[in-house]
């Protein structure tokens, strides 16, 4: 956690692309958003913001700021993967629930497995003084709990939206910058105007990379006017090396 990282007047120009895209986002996943969603994701993509908008997020995503903190936590080569906006629930009766990333695509021996593989983190930017999120710390290196496996799966009657005893709340305030890995346990704590910007940084491995959007990297043009380009340079090189794998029937 890294408090207040970032002024409120450096993060204007960020809020209003994601709240641009956040409009255009509800109105093509209207009954989504006022059903179940509480997240969106691929904000730098061409459906929901034109290219002045898109370049606000690309620079801000390589800024030399932000991607000082990025090679801190991932040193060898971190590539740019996606981007994720989180808010409220329409509804204010719904649960948050415990998770981990890996769960959605995986195995629960798969997600194990995944506990000593290449690393996908999370750099969460509150845009909104939020409640923020609950963790359980350690969870990115160690498997569950029985507590904890009983609530995150369901299993023997348990529900994902019950506390879990080693839990711990971050509250999240503008310009904070929030770090956590996708296999930590953890839940979204709804509340205020919650509206957190996730970007999400990967190990360069071409497992990870094929989860990347073409649609959401920058241009050539756009690179050149970037702090820190490294990032989305380590996910281009990857999959336009890929690309000429299989191209050539070499894989």
């Amino acid at each position: 956690m890294v408090r207040h990282l970032f002024t409120e007047e450096e993060l204007r120009e960020l809020a209003k692309a994601v709240l641009e895209f956040h409009g255009s986002w509800k109105c093509k996943n209207s009954e989504f958003y006022s059903k179940k969603a509480v997240n969106s994701a691929y904000i730098t993509g061409t459906e929901h913001l034109g290219e002045s908008k898109r370049n606000v997020l690309f620079k801000f995503i390589g800024s030399s700021r932000l991607m000082k903190v990025v090679s801190d936590v991932i040193p060898e080569r971190p590539a740019f993967m996606n981007t994720q906006l989180f808010f409220n629930p329409v509804n204010a009766d719904q649960k948050n629930y415990w998770h981990r990333d890996s769960q959605y695509h995986m195995t629960a021996e798969e997600q194990q497995e995944a506990l000593s593989g290449p690393n996908v983190v999370h750099f969460r930017i509150p845009l909104a003084n939020e409640p923020g999120i609950e963790l359980v710390p350690g969870t990115h290196k160690r498997w569950d709990t029985d507590e904890e496996l009983d609530v995150r799966l369901e299993n023997n009657g348990h529900k994902n939206y019950e506390d879990i005893s080693t839990g711990v709340r971050i509250k999240l305030e503008v310009g904070d910058l929030l770090v956590f890995s996708a296999n930590m346990i953890h839940r979204g704590l709804y509340g205020m105007d919650r509206l957190s910007l996730d970007i999400i940084f990967c190990d360069t491995e071409p497992s990870l990379i094929k989860f990347a959007s073409d649609d959401c990297l920058p241009g050539h043009e756009v690179l050149r006017d970037i702090e820190d380009p490294s990032a989305f340079l380590n996910t281009i090189n990857l999959k336009t090396n890929n690309n000429a794998i299989h191209a050539t029937g070499l894989q």
